[in-house]
């Protein structure tokens, strides 16, 4: 019987999901069929079997497990009740750690408690050294039976403190605080409503007492109370409260965004370009395309950062384990929402294509993103990203290097602004380009260069078409 190991779909994927089974167990599988769907780090892709025979599944839809873990089996139905029954002793032989260790969780949530009462004893979780202070808590030692095993009243020290200066006796309070523990709110409420110890009672003290009244009543009319969030139906300040597991793709996102902030020192430059003779190129382009849609602002910026990168070749690369890595290829990632997360396609050798290919390759795979059509093969490879946001009308971003990659370029909405020409203040139509760098691969000047390359080929757009 062969096994049937998770596959590795794409360059990246380091686990996979089973998605679905297309075939059920003890199905007769022909090689080439289709298998089972696979969800991936960046798109759902589904699985053919390479070989002819009887289908025993090992893993179930749901099941997440590394690349190369087996997920199903294909014999000639001989074996299976063989492999069936080892299968089904695993469980009883996984069952003795599993009572060991609620054993062991039980033993540690019965001692717990004498932990706490040593913690509240003292209040700083150690033994006390040094015997109890002065009358208060001398007399509270005697208790009221709610205090601790020792006898002691179990209040915090804060209280324990207050009750002092304030002389009340804590045997003769309630405590509000967890297992009948004195906080401070019940000190000030026992002095407020006159519980006090015999010193307390004393003529001196009781021509203090006015005045020691005013003063709550004088912090009540300076300070208001606290307003709380209004609750009902028992939900908190924050309403109903709904968790939302992240797909496979949404997870490697996180994963990868994550790595690049912790793991490449990046810094920034911000560039404005002069788009004035690309608006009227684009408008030729569209006069000539007739039905055919013309090539995009966004398209004239993927054949720019091409260009350049066949420029400066170490914008073109990564640092991996202290080294350059540079590549032949100029491969643009463009950045494209599709599915609540970041996905990113990439246009091949854009250094090389016409930009009316490029208009419609980064078109349909656009397309294919939007529709979770997108297969590993088209989101693999690339070598430099381009991530645009001027549609939504924002001005300049900073975009997240897409790892390992050396750079990404974010892209800004295109609109007319007040510009100086030959010392006169003209109309001008202006886009912000940012490009986010990794310093151990691209360092301030060559970043510098790389940027002001690609807006010449932006504001000299002819060039873009030779």
């Amino acid at each position: 019987m062969a096994d049937v190991a998770m596959p590795r779909l794409s360059d990246s994927m380091e686990e996979g999901t089973i998605l679905k089974w297309l075939k059920s167990d003890g199905d007769e599988v022909k090689r080439g069929e289709e298998l089972v769907e696979i969800e991936t780090d960046k798109a759902n892709m589904t699985y053919e079997a390479d070989s002819d025979g009887v289908l025993s599944i090992v893993a179930k839809e749901g099941d997440t497990l590394p690349v190369g873990e087996t997920i199903a089996r294909l014999g000639d139905g001989s074996e299976s009740d063989a492999d069936g029954g080892g299968e089904d002793e695993e469980p009883a032989a996984e069952e003795e750690p599993d009572a060991a260790e609620e054993s062991g969780d039980e033993e540690q949530a019965d001692e717990q408690p004498a932990a706490e009462e040593d913690e509240d004893s003292s209040g700083n979780g150690k033994p006390s050294e040094t015997p109890e202070p002065a009358p208060a808590e001398a007399q509270s030692s005697s208790g009221n039976g709610d205090g601790d095993g020792d006898g002691r009243v179990k209040a915090s020290p804060v209280a324990k403190r207050m009750a002092r200066e304030m002389g009340v006796e804590l045997a003769q309070i309630e405590g509000s605080g967890p297992g009948g523990r004195i906080v401070k709110a019940d000190v000030e409420a026992a002095a407020k409503g006159g519980t006090a110890t015999a010193e307390a009672e004393a003529p001196a003290q009781e021509e203090q007492a006015p005045a020691a009244e005013e003063k709550p009543e004088e912090k009540e009319k300076d300070v208001p109370p606290p307003v709380a969030a209004p609750e009902k139906d028992g939900q908190s300040g924050r309403g109903d409260v709904t968790h939302q597991d992240l797909t496979r793709l949404q997870q490697t996102v996180a994963r990868r965004m994550a790595e690049s902030k912790a793991t490449a020192p990046d810094f920034v430059l911000n560039v404005e370009v002069d788009m004035e003779e690309a608006v009227e190129f684009r408008k030729q382009l569209k006069a000539a395309a007739g039905d055919q849609p013309a090539p995009s602002f966004n398209d004239f910026v993927i054949k720019a950062s091409a260009l350049a990168l066949r420029d400066f070749p170490r914008a073109n690369g990564a640092y991996r384990d202290g080294k350059f890595e540079l590549y032949s290829r100029v491969n643009v990632g463009v950045a494209v929402a599709g599915q609540d997360a970041l996905v990113v396609p990439t246009v091949f050798d854009a250094d090389s294509k016409s930009l009316g290919q490029i208009a419609r390759e980064s078109r349909t795979v656009a397309e294919r993103v939007r529709a979770g059509a997108i297969t590993p093969p088209e989101l693999s490879s690339g070598t430099f990203t381009v991530s645009n946001l001027g549609m939504f009308g924002i001005k300049r971003f900073v975009a997240v290097i897409n790892p390992p990659q050396a750079a990404i370029l974010a892209v800004g909405a295109l609109e007319p602004r007040p510009a100086v020409r030959d010392g006169e203040v003209t109309v001008r139509s202006i886009m912000e380009l940012t490009l986010a760098c990794d310093h151990r691969i691209l360092y301030g000047a060559d970043a510098a260069e790389f940027l002001a390359r690609i807006r010449e080929y932006l504001e000299q757009p002819l060039r873009l078409a030779l």
